[in-house]
């Protein structure tokens, strides 16, 4: 039952956890978490299920994996996440590198654009669809969930018009938008006028990116992709590690145990 269910989890893309009991009385107790429906298989001790799935929800978020103390049992959770999917808004030559890069990190990536001369296989060979078309147009093809990460390359109102409300509305992971800090302060003014609230608004990264001093469009889209990866793992300060005294990784023990 338990190898079935993540077999599950995986061929339908569904996020989910693994738990397992590695210390304790209950040792090699083993559960299968879905992040919907919560246990699908198997069984964790009665005193500390409900914690644990709490725990798991949390863990589920960031694609993390935590070995967490529960008085005297200690349960391994290790997230079973689908490939997250990056959608590029505007086929400029950041998103060649971008798209480039996202696949070698494991991102299913689309890209769209209106301009069928720019949208083209040929620029961008590593995509795993190459879109042609305004946002409007193009809805019932791209499927904005929790995995998803939107990138706005161009800021043309043609594309930020449409796209900004869909994506706000959706339960997207991250929203980056390209542009100046006078281009961002104007977005920001339109949406509020718009009626959108400041932590709608806020979900919004502009101006994109974390700043490492790019320049070149390939350097820009690792400015992009890192602060992508920052917001998928939820951890990470964007400084240099030099001279920094926190852990390079994140802490992979938790002896607080808030379940127990």
């Amino acid at each position: 039952m338990v190898v079935e269910a993540i077999e599950r989890l995986i061929a339908e893309e569904r996020l989910g956890a693994v738990a397992t009991v590695v210390a304790g009385s209950d040792l090699g107790a083993k559960a299968v978490i879905d992040y919907e429906s919560g246990y699908v298989a198997g069984a964790l001790p009665g005193a500390i299920a409900g914690d644990a799935l709490a725990d798991a929800k949390a863990l589920m978020e960031h694609e993390q994996n935590r070995t967490l103390a529960y008085g005297e049992t200690e349960v391994f959770i290790e997230s079973v996440a689908p490939s997250p999917h990056l959608v590029v808004f505007g086929a400029v030559h950041i998103a060649q590198p971008l798209s480039t890069m996202a696949r070698q990190l494991g991102f299913h990536v689309t890209v769209s654009d209106a301009r069928a001369a720019f949208t083209t296989e040929e620029r961008f060979p590593d995509a795993d669809r190459v879109l042609v078309g305004w946002p409007d147009d193009l809805k019932d093809q791209i499927e904005l969930d929790r995995r998803t990460y939107v990138v706005l390359l161009s800021h043309d109102a043609r594309f930020e018009d449409p796209v900004l409300p869909w994506v706000l509305e959706s339960p997207v992971k991250y929203i980056g938008a390209m542009g100046s800090r006078r281009t961002s302060a104007k977005r920001v003014d339109k949406l509020t006028a718009m009626g959108y609230s400041e932590d709608q608004i806020g979900r919004i990264h502009g101006p994109v990116g974390l700043d490492i001093g790019a320049e070149q469009p390939g350097e820009t889209a690792i400015s992009i992709l890192a602060e992508m990866i920052q917001v998928r793992y939820g951890s990470g300060s964007g400084e240099s590690l030099v001279g920094t005294t926190r852990r390079i990784h994140a802490q992979r023990t938790e002896d607080e145990g808030d379940g127990g």
